[in-house]
């Protein structure tokens, strides 16, 4: 139940920054691994790639996440909105956050706080239908 308040987009974020900060050598544009399609192209996987491919996994789950109801769900949706500023700030402000892969996070971010709220908005609008049809 505590990973229900805990924003899962802050693993991919930290990961990032792991890399980007301890690991200077690293990049994430090298291909990490090559796989021979049936069609005869080579097909490279790069670390940017596979870090964007396990945030959309988690935005998956942010938005399974996202249509519970209760004040748990308030904290998460604030959680994610502190995530996304924190992210944006980062962006603009730290030269190793100027890369297409720390832009890609930040829009699964920004998917995160608009589809949580979304969803909470819509559901709570289906709760108040229902509560005004029941009178």
């Amino acid at each position: 139940m505590a990973l229900f308040s805990f924003p899962l987009l802050l693993v991919p974020f930290a990961i990032y920054n792991a890399i980007a900060f301890l690991m200077p050598g690293v990049g994430f544009t090298s291909p990490i691994t090559s796989i021979q399609m049936a069609s005869g192209s080579v097909w490279s996987m790069t670390a940017g790639d596979m870090l964007i491919a396990f945030a959309v996994l988690m935005l998956f789950v942010e938005l399974l996440k996202a249509t519970r109801t209760g004040a748990r769900n308030v904290v998460d949706h604030g959680l994610s909105l502190l995530l996304f500023i924190a992210m944006g700030v980062e962006f603009i402000l730290v030269a190793q956050a100027a890369t297409s892969t720390f832009f890609l996070l930040l829009v699964i971010g920004f998917v995160d706080v608009l589809g949580g709220f979304a969803v909470t908005l819509r559901s709570a609008q289906r709760d108040l239908t229902i509560d005004t049809l029941a009178r």
